[in-house]
């Protein structure tokens, strides 16, 4: 099966779904209530209101050494862009299955359209269609340029609404790292900002059908993100779950918030310090639930090294090795299948041959 082959209309007719999209039990343990996340209002910090802009960091950095997760409000969002972002993501996944498909994936691409990622794996697929755009700040408006590219100019507010929305993202991401770099009582408190200014983004649309059998099936299955930081709007349907305090916690979507996670790679930049956030989606028989994920990256070949006042103790302290975000990506790219030993397991394989480039 490949994603060609996937159309989850039909799949929604049958009865039962196939065994492909069955998760092992210990992956779909029920979720515990829900996961009560401090809410980060960034109003202060955008104003320049140095107490808020403390207050907030505080309550950042509580979040990010606990399980890695956080919402913020008040982010500066363009009234009603996150809508017509959401409105424009479900115009594209109701396309005819053989308009998305212009835009499939390719192998060794980033870019472009996929119904299950079967075409990386054969068993335990997510429940999902995806489309994913390499982002880097332009010019070239690298978003609405592959769009268009791969659906004419017929479609061409697709492109021009996920180019606006991934440049506010980008917007927001730098601005959280600023305030994650305070959060950290860092000296230059511009230095994860700066870090990350030259930096890459992968953007994604996530839409998830109903399913027949959701007990049996997951949306995302667990997981942290290889990358920095995630920022991700929720629709208004329950589906984005955490791993916090032993057991699965849901993080219910709130009208204006976007949910922080933290990623393996800031892990890493933080000296693990701050925790990388496990976590998963689960789907419902009922609804469709949608979702617009940005996650950052450094510049491919920048050093993963954590700032001078998070190694004091000398390179004894360090625990992880020195690494790009290109060896990390080449290596969640051959056929690994990311979960919450990736860190461990990667830096492993780094140190397994410092020749590898």
């Amino acid at each position: 099966m490949n994603s060609s082959d996937v159309n989850f209309s039909l799949l929604q007719s049958q009865p039962n779904i196939p065994p492909e999209f069955f998760w092992p039990e210990n992956d779909l343990t029920p979720s515990e209530g829900d996961l009560n996340l401090p809410i980060i209002d960034m109003s202060g910090f955008l104003n320049g209101d140095e107490a808020e802009t403390q207050r907030a960091a505080k309550a950042v950095r509580e979040a990010c050494m606990t399980h890695g997760t956080f919402l913020v409000i008040n982010h500066g969002f363009k009234s009603g862009l996150a809508e017509k972002a959401l409105d424009i993501s479900s115009l594209f996944f109701g396309l005819p299955k053989d308009e998305k498909l212009k835009a499939y994936r390719t192998p060794g691409n980033i870019s472009g359209y996929t119904a299950g990622h079967s075409q990386r794996f054969s068993s335990n697929l997510p429940w999902s269609e995806t489309l994913t755009l390499a982002f880097k700040k332009g010019p070239p408006q690298v978003v609405e340029d592959f769009l268009t590219s791969k659906l004419g100019d017929r479609r061409q507010e697709i492109g021009q609404v996920f180019q606006e929305f991934s440049e506010t993202m980008n917007r927001l991401n730098l601005e959280l790292m600023e305030l994650l770099g305070i959060s950290m009582g860092l000296k230059d408190r511009t230095y994860f900002r700066r870090f990350f200014e030259d930096g890459n983004a992968i953007f994604r649309c996530n839409y998830y059908p109903p399913c027949k059998q959701p007990e049996k099936a997951l949306g995302v299955g667990p997981h942290n993100d290889p990358t920095a930081i995630t920022v991700l709007l929720q629709d208004d349907v329950v589906g984005l779950e955490v791993f916090a305090s032993g057991k699965w916690q849901t993080v219910r979507p709130r009208p204006g918030a976007l949910v922080v996670n933290v990623g393996d790679t800031f892990m890493a930049l933080s000296n693990g310090n701050y925790k990388s956030c496990f976590h998963r989606a689960v789907v419902n028989m009922e609804k469709v639930r949608r979702s617009l994920v940005y996650f950052s990256c450094p510049r491919e070949d920048k050093l993963i090294i954590p700032p001078p006042e998070l190694v004091e103790g000398g390179e004894t302290s360090r625990k992880y090795p020195n690494f790009t975000w290109h060896q990390l990506q080449r290596f969640t790219q051959s056929g690994y299948r990311v979960d919450n030993t990736t860190l461990e397991k990667f830096s492993s394989w780094i140190a397994s041959d410092s020749s590898k480039n």
